[in-house]
């Protein structure tokens, strides 16, 4: 697999050879980070990257641009695998990586992100909970997106404090997009309690 676009265009990144880390797709990334870059500057901004697996996605926003990409993963061979593909490419600085299951990170952890991506495992029981857990853990910017990786079987509704929405289809995988919804970005100066 190779970086897309951005300053480590073309590098080869290490997949895990687990068949459950189910890396993105060069077709995906394409479309995910055209359709992104349309709607939020990448450049200077803060990514988490949920499921990491090998780390593409983040990988792809921090040479696109990103400030820092914090990988959340809970494989101890993936883990490996991304420390490795971030030292390849020079970027640990800007890449924190934390081994813990993502939804206990989202429970349990703190920050805000321009952007989040979610590509939990097909088996993944929650994927359904992410946008209530992001939203409502105070994990986005205003004006920020949560993106999320799934199957075509799983449809999602704009919630109490975001909207979802558009949805690509790739096949049997589906992305949906989603941001606050507009009462919510006006709201955003009141700080989160932990």
């Amino acid at each position: 697999m190779r970086v897309i676009t951005g300053e480590f265009k073309g590098r080869k990144i290490r997949t895990v050879d687990d068949l459950s880390v189910r890396p993105a797709t060069d077709r995906v990334r394409q479309t995910l980070f055209n359709m992104l870059e349309n709607r939020l500057l990448l450049q200077g901004s803060t990514v988490l990257d949920l499921f990491a697996g090998s780390g593409s996605l983040g990988i792809e926003a921090l040479s696109r641009g990103a400030d820092r990409t914090v990988f959340v993963e809970s494989g101890r061979a993936a883990v490996r695998v991304l420390r490795e593909n971030l030292h390849t490419l020079g970027c640990q600085e800007s890449g924190e990586i934390i081994e813990m299951d993502a939804l206990e990170f989202l429970r349990t952890e703190s920050g805000t992100f321009d952007l989040v991506f979610a590509d939990p495992p097909y088996s993944f029981p929650d994927t359904a909970r992410l946008p209530e857990l992001v939203f409502g853990g105070g994990f986005l910017t205003p004006g920020g997106y949560l993106v999320v990786e799934h199957t075509r079987d799983l449809t999602f509704e704009s919630g109490p404090t975001w909207s979802a929405g558009p949805v690509k289809r790739f096949g049997r995988t589906l992305v949906t997009f989603f941001r606050n919804s507009p009462d919510e970005t006006a709201h955003s100066h009141i700080p989160r309690h932990v």
